[in-house]
């Protein structure tokens, strides 16, 4: 599925797919239309979702992170899909996760202030009944990143 120059390509592009192709092409040995073909096919089979600008939370007043851990008694397809539904329109969400072990679904939440995660919880609970919800504000961004290792598709390229 994926050789090593496929990779080469999208380790460049995770960093900065604002770049010329040209310059990718140069950067991986490759002229500009082959890379170019590359970049295509990789957007076509679905490797690459979207391109996009990370910005700086802090910048745009979303300095706040904060986990939410939700635990719900509601096993439900259809409470599911309203939980579901329920989140999907809070722009305050940017992680949502179904989880196994004690916690059933874990949120990332970014927010300016403890105001307005209050604000969000309260808007959660009044679409949805949560059995339990815990929150953990982090104190310190260590990492965070938008790259994916790409050891393992190299992995499953070699084997």
């Amino acid at each position: 599925m994926l050789d090593a120059m496929d990779l080469k390509i999208l380790t460049i592009l995770q960093r900065d797919a604002t770049l010329p192709v040209a310059e990718i092409g140069k950067s991986v040995g490759l002229s500009t239309t082959p890379c170019w073909r590359r970049i295509q096919k990789l957007e076509e089979a679905g490797v690459i979702k979207r391109r996009v600008a990370v910005l700086d939370a802090t910048k745009v007043n979303a300095g706040v992170t904060v986990f939410v851990s939700i635990k719900t008694d509601q096993h439900t397809l259809a409470w599911l899909e309203r939980f579901h539904a329920a989140v999907a329109d809070m722009p305050e969400v940017v992680g949502f996760y179904r989880m196994s072990g004690e916690v059933d679904y874990l949120m990332r939440v970014v927010v300016p202030d403890i105001a307005a995660y209050d604000a969000f919880y309260k808007r959660l609970i009044s679409r949805i009944d949560i059995s339990k919800v815990s929150s953990a504000f982090a104190m310190e961004e260590i990492k965070n990143t938008t790259e994916l290792p790409l050891a393992f598709a190299r992995a499953g390229a070699d084997g």
